[in-house]
């Protein structure tokens, strides 16, 4: 069976989409950047900058709180969450690391509205700089198709 999605233009249309984007500061340099190849990346796909809503929020823990908010008001047909977690001495990093990724998937699926996450998990402050652009065009690509995919592009 062929995916009738797979390599399909109309997937990545972005045109009449509005997106929600959650940026957490902690690691800002890294988010910047995320949150800089994403924008470029949704332009690309076609989706307006009047039709792109950002929020700020001081770290990944309080990124799925800022997502749920965007998400109760109905007006999305995609959510992007950006951030980045990079592993520390203690367990915090565990801790914010699952329970960010947990809270950012229990958003789309108690709201039913696809969430692409683009919270970065790294070792260190090297990976995070290798993967910020990719991660962060990755991000719109996944917003864009899923809202396609799903048929959210109809909610609001």
């Amino acid at each position: 069976m062929q995916d009738a999605n797979k390599g399909s233009a109309a997937a990545l249309d972005g045109k009449g989409l509005r997106i929600g984007i959650v940026q957490a500061r902690f690691n800002e340099d890294i988010t910047d950047a995320l949150a800089k190849a994403c924008l470029g990346e949704l332009e690309q796909l076609g989706v307006a900058a009047d039709d792109i809503d950002r929020m700020s929020v001081p770290g990944a823990l309080e990124v799925p709180i800022a997502l749920q908010a965007m998400a109760e008001r109905k007006r999305y047909h995609a959510l992007i969450a950006l951030g980045c977690i990079i592993r520390g001495e203690t367990y915090h990093f565990e801790l914010v690391a699952n329970e960010s990724g947990a809270g950012v998937s229990r958003v789309a699926l108690d709201h039913r509205i696809p969430v692409a996450n683009a919270i970065l998990t790294t070792e260190n402050l090297d990976q995070a700089l290798a993967r910020q652009t990719d991660k962060g065009r990755d991000a719109a690509r996944v917003a864009v198709e899923m809202a396609r995919l799903l048929g959210s592009a109809t909610r609001p």
